[in-house]
C-alpha cells in the first residue's frame, strides 16, 4: 500500500480506533522477557500494538527481544536485530573482544566503558538506533523508546519520539548504594551507574513520557525533572488468557511462590527468606519456590546457612511460560516482597490466575496490590516480621485465600490488561504525532515510504528478524550530538 492510500484509509484498513494504522519503531537495548521487565513489556505491548492493526518494527539489541507470532497479525510484528558487542553475555560477562569484532567507533566506546566500571548499552544502543533511524527517515510515523534515554535520541529521529521510562534507574543506584559495604564497593556502584547522570540529562528534553504507575510518575518528576505535563501513566498488564485460573492444577500445601533477582537490594527477597524461617516455627511444611538464579554467595545464601532452609527454598530458571503459570497456579500464597516497584509485573501476573498475595506496600505495588485485606495483604517494605506474619495468615487460613485469590483476579481484569495499555499506548502516539504535525507545519510523517518491504507472503512468520550491520559513519558529527 502507498502512503497515499495508508493515509486515505479505507474502511478495512483502518486500526481498532477508526484511525489510519501506524508504522511504530519500538526501540528496546534489552529485550529478552526471560531477561527482566522491559522484555516483558516489549513483548507483549508490540502484541497488542500489531492486534490493534498497526505495523510495528521491534528495534532491540542483545539479548534479543522475543515476539509472539501469530496469523492474526502476520506481517505486522517484524524484529530487527541491531547487534552491539554482546560484552555482559554468559558464560563470559565482561569479556574483551577480539580485534576482528570492532565494526566501528561505537564499538570502541562501548569496549572503553565497560573497561572503565561504566555501563555502556544506553548510550552506544541510542547511538546505533539514531544511525538507522534517520537512514530510514519516513518509515515510521512514530519512535518508541523503551526506557534508553540515551543521548543518540536528542533530536531528529526521523519520526516523533514518545519514551516510556518504568521507573528511575536513580532508585535502584540509591538502594544499591545504601546496600554496599565498603569504599570500594560504593565506589563501584557509582561506576556502574555513571549512565544515570546521562539519562537525566535525556529525560528533561523528552517531549512525551510514558509511565506505568502514578508512583512512577512522581519519582520521575522528582529523580530526574521531567515536567509534569509531560509525562501520562499507561497501566501495563497481565497477559490474562495466559495467567487464569486453573482448578485443575492441585495446590501445593505450604507452597509459597516469588519473583526475584537474587541479590538485587531492590527486590528485597532477603527479607522473604529471613519471614520463611519465622512461618516455618508455625508451618512446617512452608516453602519457597523463588523463580530466578539461584545465588552461590551473598546475602540470601548467606541467610538460607544461617536460617538452615537448605531444602525449603528451590530455585527454578528458563522454565516455559506454561511451567510459570502452573507453578504460580500450584502455590498456597504468591509474595512480592520488594523494597520498590514501578509497578510489578509479578503481582499482576499472580493476582491473574488467582493466586492470594501478600505484598509490599513499596513503590507502586499498591496501585496493582489494591488495599490490604480486600484484594492482598499488604506489609511495609524491608520488614521480614510483617511479612512472616502476613504469609502465616494466608496459610493458615482457607477462606481468606480464596476471597483474596477471587478479588485479585477480577481487580487485574478491571484494570490491568496488555489490551487496555496497547489502547492507551496509541492514544499517545497520535497526540505525539499530532503535536509534530502542528509544530512542523506539514500532515502526517515528514516524507512519504520509499524504503519499507513488500508485504510479507501468506505463511510467513509473523515475527521476522533483520540484522542491522554498522557501517561506517562520521563519529564527530555523532560525537558532538551526543555530547
Amino acid at each position: 500500500m502507498t502512503a497515499g492510500a495508508r493515509e486515505a484509509g479505507s474502511p478495512e484498513d483502518l486500526a481498532a480506533d477508526g484511525e489510519r494504522p501506524l508504522d511504530i519503531a519500538l526501540l528496546t537495548y534489552k529485550g529478552n522477557p526471560f531477561c527482566g521487565g522491559q522484555g516483558v513489556y516489549v513483548r507483549h505491548l508490540s502484541r497488542e500494538l500489531a492486534r490493534l492493526g498497526h505495523r510495528v518494527e521491534v528495534i532491540g539489541s542483545q539479548p534479543y527481544p522475543v515476539l509472539d507470532e501469530d496469523a492474526e497479525y502476520a506481517g505486522r510484528l517484524t524484529l530487527t536485530e541491531l547487534p552491539s558487542l554482546d560484552l555482559y553475555r554468559q558464560p563470559d560477562p565482561f569479556r574483551t573482544p577480539g580485534r576482528d569484532e570492532y565494526r566501528d567507533w561505537i564499538d570502541a566506546l562501548e569496549v572503553g566503558t565497560m573497561w572503565t566500571g561504566g555501563f555502556p548499552e544506553p548510550l552506544t544502543f541510542s547511538l546505533r538506533a539514531r544511525r538507522l533511524l534517520r537512514a530510514r527517515r519516513g518509515e515510521f510515523d512514530v519512535v518508541h523508546d523503551n526506557q534508553t534515554l540515551g543521548y543518540g535520541l536528542l533530536g531528529d529521529v526521523g519520526a516523533p519520539l514518545v519514551t516510556t521510562i518504568h521507573h528511575p534507574i536513580t532508585v535502584d543506584r540509591q538502594l544499591e548504594l545504601d546496600a554496599a559495604e565498603g569504599r570500594r564497593r560504593r565506589m563501584s556502584v557509582r561506576r556502574w551507574y555513571a549512565f544515570t547522570r546521562m539519562q537525566k540529562r535525556v529525560a528533561r528534553r523528552l517531549p512525551s513520557v510514558l509511565t506505568v504507575s502514578g508512583t512512577s510518575r512522581a519519582e520521575i518528576v522528582d529523580h530526574l525533572g521531567v515536567r509534569q505535563d509531560r509525562i501520562h501513566v499507561v497501566h501495563i498488564g497481565a497477559d490474562t488468557d495466559l495467567f487464569s485460573p486453573d482448578p485443575s492444577v492441585r495446590r501445593i500445601p505450604g507452597r509459597i511462590v516469588t519473583t526475584s533477582s537474587a541479590d538485587v537490594p531492590l527486590k528485597g527477597l532477603v527479607f522473604l527468606v529471613e519471614a520463611l524461617a519465622k512461618v516455618r516455627t508455625e508451618h512446617p511444611d512452608a516453602h519457597l519456590v523463588v523463580v530466578g538464579k539461584r545465588p552461590e554467595e551473598g546475602p540470601v545464601a548467606q541467610a538460607m546457612e544461617r536460617y538452615g532452609l537448605e531444602g525449603a527454598v528451590d530455585f527454578v530458571k528458563g522454565i516455559s511460560d506454561a511451567e510459570l503459570v502452573d507453578l504460580v497456579r500450584s502455590a498456597e500464597v504468591a509474595c512480592v516482597p520488594s523494597l520498590y516497584e514501578g509497578f510489578s509485573l509479578p503481582a499482576a501476573e499472580a493476582m491473574a490466575t488467582g493466586t492470594p498475595l501478600v505484598a509490599t506496600t513499596g513503590g507502586a505495588i499498591p496501585e496493582v496490590a489494591g488495599r490490604d485485606g480486600e484484594t492482598c495483604l499488604a506489609v511495609p517494605p524491608g520488614d521480614p516480621g510483617a511479612l512472616a506474619a502476613g504469609l502465616s495468615r494466608l496459610l493458615g487460613d482457607a477462606e481468606l485465600r480464596d476471597r483474596l485469590g477471587a478479588a485479585g483476579r477480577d481487580r487485574v481484569l478491571r484494570n490491568f490488561t496488555w489490551a487496555k495499555a496497547a489502547e492507551g499506548t496509541v492514544a499517545r502516539y497520535r497526540e505525539a504525532i499530532a503535536r509534530s504535525a502542528v509544530g512542523d507545519g506539514k500532515p502526517g510523517r515528514s516524507a512519504p515510504s520509499t524504503n519499507r518491504s513488500a508485504p510479507q507472503p501468506p505463511g510467513r512468520p509473523a515475527a521476522t528478524a533483520t540484522v542491522i550491520e554498522p557501517s561506517s559513519d562520521e563519529p564527530a558529527r555523532l560525537t558532538k550530538a551526543a555530547q
